[in-house]
């Protein structure tokens, strides 16, 4: 399955991103080759508004079936609910870590959102 982790950098020992919409960087990992790109998401980082609807379509059309995040605000959480995309707050470490914990299965799916919009 691809899953996307907020990231502050473009590797897997850079550290998870706390923003969903506002994340530096998406990494789109494999999980079962282990293979991983990036992406940045420069067009949300300084939105005035909208920058969780506009990251969720990015990860939908990225192909993703769950994202591993610090926080998920309620515009965000609803669009990536409606596309069927996993959601798992409270990532926190290293894109590596927040990996591990996921297929160990110790991130629990987030069913609401984490934060009110526009936290930053």
């Amino acid at each position: 399955m691809r899953i996307v982790i907020t990231a502050n950098g473009k590797t897997l020992d850079d550290q998870v991103d706390p923003r969903f919409g506002r994340a530096a960087f998406f990494l789109v990992v494999d999980t079962e080759t282990g293979s991983f790109e990036a992406h940045d998401n420069v067009q949300n980082l300084n939105a005035v508004q909208g920058a969780g609807i506009q990251a969720a379509r990015q990860v939908v059309q990225l192909g993703a079936g769950a994202v591993l995040t610090g926080h998920v605000g309620p515009k965000a959480f609803a669009a990536l609910h409606a596309a069927g995309v996993k959601i798992y707050a409270g990532a926190a470490g290293t894109v590596r870590e927040a990996i591990d914990e996921y297929k160990a299965g110790q991130l629990a799916e987030t069913n609401e959102a984490t934060v009110e919009g526009h936290w930053m």
